[in-house]
C-alpha cells in the first residue's frame, strides 16, 4: 500500500457518489478523507475486520470475496469506480462479512466511520446518493447469488463474462474488449466451481472463437454465440 495522502477536490470529483457535492461541501469532505493506493493483490479489509473506514473506489478495482465452511472462496462482486465498499458494515458497526482484494492497482478514497457519519448529517445530498448507490449494489448481489446457484456451469461462466462486458467492455478487433486480467481460479470463485472445469471451458471457447483470453483481460468473437450458451 502506498503512504497516505490527504483528498484532493480532483478525486473526490473522480468519484461519481460525490459529483453533486458543492464546492464548499467538497472542502469539508478533503478535510477528513484521505487517499490511498493498494497493488494489485493487496488487501484493503479482511473478513472479521472491524468496519471503522469507509471506503469508496476512485479508480481500478476490487473483488469482495466470502470463504465459505469448506474453505472455498466465493466472489461475490467486482467493484469499481464510484463504488462504496462494505457500506452497509460500515452503517451497521459490524465486521466486515468478506474480504476485499484489489484486482489491479486501486486508489480508494476512505473517509473513517465517525467522520463520515458527520458528513451524512450535514449533507442530505450526500445520503440519497448513497442509498442509491447501496440499492443498486443490492440488486446486484442478489442477481449474483441467483446466478451462481442457477443452471449449469458454462451458462454461469458465459452470464460472467456479458455482465463484465457490459460494465466495462469497449468495441475492439471486430468483438469486445474486456479489460480485465481474472485469472482462472477468480473466474472459479466467481462462478461456483473448480478451477480445472474453467480452464476446460475456456479452453474451448477460445478454440471455438468465442472468447479469447489475452494478458490484459478477454476479447469476445462471438457475443451471439456466447448469450446462447448463457441461456441455456
Amino acid at each position: 500500500m502506498r503512504p497516505v495522502n490527504l483528498a484532493s477536490r480532483d478525486v473526490v470529483r473522480a468519484v461519481p457518489l460525490f459529483r453533486r457535492l458543492s464546492p464548499e461541501d467538497a472542502d469539508h469532505l478533503c478535510a477528513v478523507a484521505t487517499v490511498r493506493t493498494y497493488r494489485k493483490g493487496e488487501v484493503l479489509f479482511s473478513e472479521g475486520n472491524p468496519a471503522e473506514v469507509f471506503f469508496t473506489v476512485a479508480s481500478g478495482r476490487a473483488k469482495v470475496f466470502k470463504t465459505t465452511p469448506a474453505g472455498k472462496d466465493v466472489i461475490l462482486e467486482i467493484f469499481g469506480p464510484g463504488d462504496p465498499i462494505g457500506a452497509l458494515a460500515v452503517y451497521e458497526g459490524r465486521p466486515f462479512p468478506a474480504t476485499a482484494v484489489a484486482v489491479e492497482d486501486t486508489t480508494c478514497l476512505i473517509v473513517h466511520r465517525q467522520d463520515f457519519f458527520g458528513l451524512l448529517e450535514r449533507h442530505p445530498s450526500l445520503v440519497r446518493g448513497l442509498l442509491a448507490a447501496l440499492t443498486r449494489r443490492l440488486v446486484e448481489l442478489t442477481t449474483r447469488l441467483t446466478e451462481l446457484t442457477g443452471g449449469p456451469v458454462e451458462a454461469r461462466l458465459a452470464r460472467l463474462v456479458l455482465k463484465l462486458a457490459r460494465g466495462l467492455g469497449r468495441p475492439e478487433r471486430g468483438g469486445i474488449f474486456i479489460p480485465l486480467p481474472l485469472s482462472r481460479q477468480e473466474l472459479a470463485d466467481f462462478t461456483g466451481t473448480t478451477i480445472e472445469t474453467c480452464i476446460r471451458i475456456m479452453s474451448r471457447w477460445g478454440k471455438d472463437g468465442l472468447v479469447l483470453t489475452e494478458k490484459d483481460g478477454f476479447l469476445i468473437q462471438d457475443e451471439e454465440a456466447l448469450e446462447a450458451v448463457a441461456a441455456e
